[in-house]
């Protein structure tokens, strides 16, 4: 699928809608790998993204840690959420999917209540289960950027 947004604000509104029609994920985590070049928005898709699930402290690009998690809080009007964890992964400065492994992948990929983004997933991409949600964004001119994905 392709969509074209022209704004922060519009990448925030694609992102909530993305994360609202996943599916909880039946016997692995749900994953997204998330491509495009630096300041195409990858971040500001994860933001949205935390934001929409109920992550209230900031969230920032975890170039330098590689890897943060994030609690979500339960649903208050169900009691529940789809996912219990946010991992967001950037792996910018990753060099092959062994250093991914050794912060733990097997273990957060396993559990199903987990919604994994991964930023760069280009450089892991031996990890990136093949069900994954992909998303590439394409910077056009000013604010504007080309989404496509699959669901």
């Amino acid at each position: 699928m392709k969509r074209s947004v022209s704004s922060a604000g519009a990448m925030q509104d694609f992102a909530a809608e993305f994360v609202a029609a996943l599916a909880h994920g039946a016997s692995a985590a749900t994953v997204i790998a998330l491509s495009g070049e630096l300041g195409a928005g990858k971040t500001t898709f994860t933001q949205a993204a935390a934001k929409a699930l109920g992550v209230e402290e900031t969230v920032n690009s975890p170039t330098f840690v590689i890897e943060k998690i994030y609690q979500l809080p339960l649903d208050s009007a169900r009691g529940e959420n789809k996912f219990s964890r946010l991992v967001h992964i950037d792996a910018y400065r990753l060099k092959a999917a062994g250093e991914l492994y050794s912060l733990g992948w097997y273990e957060l990929i396993a559990d199903p209540s987990n919604l994994i983004i991964v930023e760069w997933p280009e450089h892991v991409a031996e990890a990136i289960p093949q069900n994954a949600h992909r998303i590439q964004i394409a910077s056009e001119e000013g604010e504007r950027r080309t989404i496509m994905y699959d669901r």
